[in-house]
């Protein structure tokens, strides 16, 4: 996540999220169903005729309807005799965090007793920025802790990471298992795939009461789906950024006149051999400019972010943006003005108001026309974009995403006589070009308009993100982070500086995989169903939207914005803090 401004003010003419709060405790558990369960057959019947003719939806609806079980939302406790640990209230449930702050790096050489190096391994997404924000913060903190990045032989990462002062003569830079076996805490941020492959032979070098750190719960999901599990004479633990390496790194720098800006992080403790684990995780979210860091598992965490990734975070947005320039330019909108009212809605317009004022108030800033035009886009959106999602979800759960990916990266490679498929291009088709022309002749600082089906669509997408996210049982604060924060504070910048594969290239090759997978699902479901149903001109869910104006989600959101620094991420085209390959492009 990237921080945001000011804290989300509730809508005035609206429901106010918190006098539903207020009304009663048992709202917690119920409301949250409102929008899966009491309209979801009905609905979803209402759609399949609207695209098909007739009334024929009910195995369909009786599949969600079938599944709509509620599940207590994960809220974990945690234990910390280093930072302040606060109690937060989310929607009603009570969460646990700990603030971040410049003003604590003074208690990195006690949060990190016992560690006297930190091996980074890898150069990819999270690497560089990790490694440069732990070195920045143990300096300021004037501590002895070496940070110290491991790469394989004959990596090119090498002359990157001695750009930006990491080298051998220094003992900062070296081989990725001569760095593992000489530390005490190891950052494991190679590729998903990488690890897959790999974690044998690395845990092999790992020293016994070292701990194994992750910046995502991935290799577990692996592990699992072999029978398999840890050594059990590590720790392990979890610091997950809520958002791409180069906006950790970026929100660091631009923060360090402010006591601090950076992304929030969700920690994990899967293994604590010697009672040091808590400390260690939370000096290490601290150390990177972490707003504030929150509880979660390593299981809800590879659940939460790969999906989330072929969300709307990544694959979603890819997919809707797509599948309304291809209908607003049908219609006779110019490509340009299709362009504007598409992604400069969603990356500039709707994102900042998101984020500062929260999602209500993009509803309430239109006219009564435009209102008009968003209701019909939510409801005809919303479940279509919910079938999609809760089909990702089980995948991930399933671990078929995870194989997918581990698979996918084997295929980069020659192998079976058969040719190496690296990732394609994704920005080369006639719509991204028209952004490069739109981009050229945007004035600075502009957001774009406020296109009401577009944020219609792009709302109904969210919220049913949310709701899948709450029905598996994750925490709120996993909820807003992998849903709200991250897409409108980290990602959409990227893709408003310069385009859809700016800010998709830019991240994992997890999330980079899974975007081009699921993207086109989101297309085809928004065209063939959402789309069609508006054409055919099928009724408004009065409930669909009267649920959305009284979800508890929107408290939440309050409540979370108020731990936010007011620092916006600032992505110039020439930025130099994104991957090597990508900053010369002049898109």
């Amino acid at each position: 996540m990237a921080a945001a401004t000011s804290s989300i003010a509730p809508s005035l003419s609206c429901p106010s999220p918190s006098k539903t709060l207020r009304s009663s405790k048992a709202l917690n558990l119920a409301l949250p169903n409102i929008g899966f369960l009491s309209s979801c057959s009905k609905s979803l019947r209402s759609l399949s005729a609207s695209v098909n003719g007739n009334g024929n939806g009910s195995s369909l609806s009786a599949r969600m309807v079938a599944s709509s079980a509620v599940r207590t939302p994960v809220s974990l406790d945690f234990e910390t005799s280093v930072f302040k640990k606060e109690k937060v209230s989310l929607a009603g449930y009570d969460e646990y965090i700990v603030r971040g702050g410049r003003d604590l790096f003074k208690h990195l050489p006690d949060a990190f007793k016992g560690v006297k190096q930190i091996g980074v391994i890898g150069w990819g997404s999270q690497g560089p920025a990790q490694a440069q924000n732990l070195r920045d913060s143990l300096v300021e903190a004037k501590s002895d802790i070496v940070v110290k990045i491991g790469l394989r032989k004959g990596s090119s990462s090498f002359e990157e990471a001695r750009a930006v002062g990491f080298t051998e003569e220094t003992g900062t830079l070296g081989d990725i298992y001569e760095t593992i076996s000489g530390s005490d805490l190891v950052l494991l941020l190679i590729s998903d795939a990488a690890q897959a492959d790999n974690y044998e032979k690395i845990f092999s070098h790992m020293k016994p009461n070292s701990i194994l750190g992750l910046s995502h719960g991935f290799l577990l999901g692996h592990l699992q789906s072999l029978g398999l599990d840890f050594p059990k004479n590590i720790s392990v633990v979890a610091v997950c950024p809520k958002g791409m390496g180069p906006s950790v790194r970026r929100l660091y720098v631009q923060g360090k006149e402010i006591n601090g800006a950076g992304i929030n992080a969700s920690f994990a403790v899967h293994q604590d051999v010697d009672g040091r684990a808590s400390d260690v995780a939370l000096g290490w979210s601290i150390a990177l400019g972490s707003p504030f860091t929150f509880a979660t598992t390593l299981e809800q965490e590879y659940k939460s972010d790969i999906f989330g990734e072929r969300g709307i975070l990544l694959g979603a947005v890819h997919g809707i943006v797509e599948s309304l320039f291809r209908k607003y330019t049908e219609n006779g909108m110019s490509e340009e003005l299709a362009y504007k009212n598409t992604v400069e809605c969603i990356t500039g317009n709707i994102s900042r108001t998101i984020s500062t004022q929260g999602m209500l108030a993009v509803y309430n800033s239109l006219s009564e026309e435009g209102k008009k035009d968003f209701e019909a886009a939510y409801s005809a959106s919303f479940y279509p974009c919910m079938e999609i999602l809760y089909e990702c979800y089980e995948d991930v759960a399933a671990g078929s995403e995870i194989r997918s990916v581990v698979l996918a990266g084997r295929r980069f490679y020659d192998k079976e006589g058969l040719p190496a498929f690296p990732m394609g291009k994704i920005d080369a088709t006639r719509m991204w070009k028209v952004g490069e022309r739109v981009r050229k002749s945007r004035p600075a600082g502009d957001l774009g308009p406020l296109y009401p089906f577009t944020a219609g669509v792009y709302v109904a997408l969210m919220m049913a993100q949310i709701e899948v996210l709450r029905k598996k049982g994750h925490s709120y604060s996993e909820i807003i982070n992998e849903s709200v924060i991250e897409s409108v504070d980290s990602l959409n910048p990227f893709m408003h500086a310069r385009g859809v594969s700016f800010m998709v290239d830019n991240c994992s090759t997890t999330a980079r995989l899974g975007s081009r997978k699921w993207a086109p699902r989101f297309d085809y479901n928004l065209t063939q169903q959402a789309l069609v149903a508006v054409d055919n001109g099928a009724p408004i869910n009065r409930d669909l939207i009267s649920n959305f104006f009284s979800d508890p989600v929107h408290g939440a959101i309050e409540v979370c914005a108020q731990l936010r620094p007011t620092v916006d991420i600032s992505v110039p085209e020439d930025a130099d803090f994104v991957r090597p390959e990508l900053r010369q492009s002049s898109n």
